[in-house]
């Protein structure tokens, strides 16, 4: 066997964050596949450290543009549990219509991704058309239109009147039709399924024995999911169904994320329709914390998002610790490569939603000159022999 190396990324001209992987060939078949990461560091979590509970609300936030809200819901539902503070009903909600807005623009975003790898540059142009309908949404409800900054300790910090019901109500009934056209598409499309059937097939002993999260996992049908498994906000009041599929290849999570966005449309609707009254919004926001420590967990688009939170007592956390979904899915889930061919590695790839922002944190450590000290992204930045 003669085995060669391809690196693929890190910048690939569908995958618009850096990561690189080096694929190892024998001819065209993929025998092996290494993970690369490092080239999108940022600190995070140390940055945390020196930020007040109410600032690292933004700043968790902004670990992921697409999947803001479920960050900020993971952290502020932990400092929640530290402060003993008990979010409205009616605040819960908003948080579970905003989320699952989320839900539905990412896995948009994502099945338009993989039109665009294969080549499909039509369904990718459509697809990022009617996103754009919910992104409206998201505007509508929290102001903004990718990161919504709505959470806040307590509840949230925009209401929803009657007409914004309405409106929502009304658009989503367009988004729905869209998803149902494109779930089709992807279901019967000649060049689709031929691309993505049976590329990087990962089966349910595997997924679990991985510890795959999220459309990965439940494309291989393991029924696993932080909404229904360990319910929050509003999710144990709505009803929705948790959709796996048995097949397990690419196109088998692409159709768990249509189905999912659909679902996401009905608990939109139902959540709108079935709105509690009484408020929302805090009158007082608290600002500091008692010493504890917490574990907080969610289902963003992508699976499994975990946050521990530690408190020293005070306006600043001691530690505040993220795990993302991609960080299980895009390390653990190098061994649905083999086998397949050069081509089908940027399909696998995509089919796990790769989101790299959300997974890269880095802490670095000087103990050049004896003395343990942490340095600063502003001085990584000036290049002083790092």
């Amino acid at each position: 066997m003669s085995v060669i190396e391809i690196p693929v990324g890190p910048q690939h001209p569908a995958l618009h964050e850096p990561i690189m992987l080096r694929v190892r060939l024998d001819g065209e078949e993929v025998v092996g596949v290494d993970v690369v990461t490092g080239y999108n560091h940022r600190g995070v979590e140390k940055l945390s450290e020196s930020r007040s509970w109410v600032r690292n609300i933004y700043l968790f936030s902004r670990i992921c543009g697409i999947c803001n809200t479920v960050h900020q819901q993971a952290y502020v539902q932990g400092v929640e549990k530290l402060m003993g503070v008990e979010p409205p009903p009616r605040a819960n909600y908003i948080r579970t219509i905003m989320m699952e807005l989320e839900r539905i623009h990412s896995h948009m975003i994502i099945c338009a991704i993989m039109a665009e790898v294969i080549g499909f540059d039509s369904l990718f142009m459509l697809m990022m058309r009617d996103r754009e309908v919910v992104m409206g949404l998201k505007e509508l409800i929290a102001g903004n239109r990718v990161h919504a900054d709505i959470h806040i300790f307590g509840g949230v910090k925009r209401d929803i009147d009657d007409k914004i019901r309405d409106t929502v109500l009304r658009k989503l009934e367009r988004v729905e039709e869209r998803i149902k056209y494109y779930r089709r598409v992807f279901e019967e499309d000649f060049t689709i399924r031929k691309r993505l059937v049976d590329a990087g097939v990962i089966k349910y002993h595997e997924a679990i024995e991985y510890s795959l999260v999220g459309p990965t996992l439940r494309g291989s049908g393991v029924k696993s999911d932080v909404r229904a498994d360990d319910p929050y906000a509003a999710y144990a009041e709505i009803p929705f169904n948790v959709i796996t599929r048995d097949e397990g290849d690419s196109w088998a999570r692409m159709l768990v994320r249509l189905d999912e966005a659909l679902e996401s449309v009905y608990m939109v609707r139902y959540a709108l329709e079935h709105l509690p009254g009484g408020p929302a919004v805090p009158k007082n926001i608290k600002r500091a914390a008692p010493p504890g420590e917490v574990f907080s967990r969610a289902e963003a688009p992508r699976g499994e998002l975990f946050y521990h939170i530690i408190s020293k007592g005070g306006q600043n956390p001691y530690r505040v610790k993220v795990r993302t979904p991609s960080f299980n899915n895009i390390v653990n889930g190098v061994f649905a490569y083999r086998g397949a061919r050069l081509a089908d590695v940027p399909v696998i790839l995509t089919s796990f939603d790769p989101c790299i922002s959300c997974t890269e944190r880095v802490l670095v450590v000087d103990e050049s000159r004896g003395v343990k000290r942490y340095v600063r992204l502003k001085e990584l930045s000036r290049n002083q022999g790092w």
